[in-house]
C-alpha cells in the first residue's frame, strides 16, 4: 500500500527496522518469563533487559544501574519533573525551562505551577538557543532543577545543554535534558545531565518503550507505585519484548549520520535554489542544528493544505510537532522564534531517516516547488 511512498516526518516516528522487527519476534516466542520471578525464566529475561540497560548507558555515558526503563520519552519527563519536584520540594521552589520545549515538558511545567512551584520560561533567540544571560539572571539556590531539550523537534536546533548543565550545578540545581530527538544524532555523553530522556521510536525502535537516565546520587521519587520494579523508580512489569527491540535499535541509533546531514543539506540547497520566497526557520549553520530536521516557510501558501498536497504525491511531511498536531493554535517554537503569522502559517518540517534516499530528496524538492507554484498562481493565500 505504502511502496512508493516517501517518507520525511520522521522526527514524528520511524519506521520500524527490520533488524528491530525480527530480534522482537524471536522475543515474543522466547521471552515470556517476568523478569521479577526468581526461577530461570524470569532469571533469563531479566539479563536480556539488563544487557539492553548496558547497552543504553554505554551509549550516553551513563553506568548500568544509572538506566531506567519506562513507557516512552513523555513519561521519562514527566517522571523527571514531578519526580524531582517532589524529591526536592523543601530545598527550592523554583524550575527552569525553555519556551521551545515539547508538551511532554511545559504541561507538566504548568501544572507544577498550579501545584505552588514558579517555573521561569527562558526565551530563545531566532535561532532557537536560549539566551544564557537571561538564563544567568533566572539561576539561583532556590532552583532545584533545569530542564532544557537536547534537540528542538520543530527546528532541529541543538541547544547548549552541556554550558546549561554545568551553571545550574553551580547553583545547586539538578539538570535534565529531554533527549528524545537528540538521542541517536548528537553525542550525548559528557552532556552534564544528571537526567536523560530517550525514546525508541524515534530511533527506529518499537512504539511504547523509552528511558529515562538518573545519575547516581541525583534526589528523584517515583511517581508510579506498585511491586518496585526498576529498582523501585517506575513500578509495572516491563515491557520485555519492547525493550529488547529498543536495544537492537540502540546498537543501530548512531549510524549513518553523515548521511542524514548530507541529505538535509541536499533538500535545503534544492529548495533554496528552485522556490523562491522561502524562509528557513531555525538555523542553517550545521554546528547548531541536527542533520535531520529542516524547517521551512513557503510564503504565499497555507502549510496544512500544501501538506495534504505533498501527501497526495506519496510525500508525508508535517506543519509541527505530531504530538500536538490535534490541538488548535499555532506553533509555539516558531512564536518563540519570532516568526510571524504569515511565516507560522506557511511551516512545513521535513525530517529525514536512514531509510531516504538522494533520489527521494530531488522527487521532494520537484513536488514542493510544482505545488507551492500552484498555490501562488492561485494568490488565495497571499
Amino acid at each position: 500500500m505504502w511502496g512508493n511512498m516517501i517518507y520525511l516526518d520522521n522526527s514524528s516516528t520511524t519506521k520500524q527496522s527490520k533488524e528491530v522487527t525480527e530480534v522482537m519476534i524471536r522475543s515474543f516466542e522466547e521471552d515470556f518469563g517476568n523478569p521479577s520471578s526468581l526461577h530461570e525464566l524470569g532469571r533469563t529475561v531479566q539479563n536480556r533487559i539488563n544487557d539492553v540497560r548496558g547497552e543504553i548507558a554505554k551509549s550516553i555515558g551513563f553506568s548500568d544501574s544509572e538506566i531506567f526503563f519506562t513507557s516512552g520519552g513523555t513519561e521519562s519527563d514527566n517522571l523527571a519533573l514531578f519526580g524531582v519536584a517532589d524529591a526536592r520540594k523543601r530545598d527550592g521552589k523554583q524550575i527552569i525551562t525553555t519556551k521551545i520545549e515539547h508538551p511532554a515538558v511545559l504541561e507538566p511545567c504548568r501544572k507544577l505551577e498550579k501545584m505552588g512551584f514558579e517555573v521561569v520560561y527562558i526565551d530563545v533567540d531566532k535561532r532557537g538557543i536560549p539566551i544564557l544571560k537571561q538564563y544567568e539572571e533566572a539561576l539561583n539556590r532556590k532552583t532545584i532543577l533545569v530542564s532544557v531539550m537536547a534537540v528542538n523537534n520543530e527546528i532541529g536546533t541543538v541547544l547548549p545543554i552541556e554550558k546549561m548543565a554545568e551553571m545550574a550545578h553551580d547553583q545547586g540545581a539538578l539538570f535534565h535534558t529531554d533527549a528524545v530527538q537528540g538521542f541517536g544524532k548528537i553525542n550525548l555523553r559528557g552532556c552534564g545531565a544528571d537526567f536523560i530522556s530517550i525514546s525508541a521510536h524515534k530511533i527506529h525502535g518499537p512504539k511504547g518503550v523509552g528511558a529515562i537516565a538518573v545519575r547516581k546520587g541525583s534526589k528523584i521519587n517515583a511517581m508510579m507505585l506498585g511491586g518496585g520494579q526498576e529498582r523501585g523508580i517506575r513500578s509495572g512489569t516491563e515491557n520485555i519484548n519492547g525493550i529488547i527491540g529498543f536495544g537492537k535499535a540502540v546498537e543501530m541509533a548512531y549510524d549513518g549520520a553523515e548521511h542524514l546531514r548530507l541529505l538535509k543539506r541536499r533538500l535545503l540547497e534544492g529548495l533554496k535554489s528552485e522556490i523562491s520566497d522561502i524562509k528557513i526557520n531555525g538555523s542553517e549553520d550545521e554546528t547548531i542544528s541536527t542533520g535531520s530536521i529542516l524547517n521551512v516557510s513557503f510564503l504565499g501558501t497555507r502549510g496544512e493544505v500544501l501538506l495534504h498536497t505533498l501527501e497526495s504525491k506519496g510525500i508525508f511531511v508535517s506543519t509541527g510537532s505530531a504530538c500536538s498536531s490535534n490541538k488548535k493554535g499555532k506553533s509555539h517554537v516558531l512564536s518563540a522564534i519570532g516568526c510571524s503569522e504569515k511565516e507560522i502559517d506557511s511551516a512545513i518540517r521535513f525530517s529525514v531517516s536512514g531509510y531516504n534516499t538522494p533520489e527521494e530528496i530531488d522527487i521532494t524538492i520537484e513536488k514542493t516547488k510544482a505545488a507551492v507554484a500552484g498555490f501562488r498562481k492561485l494568490g488565495s493565500f497571499r
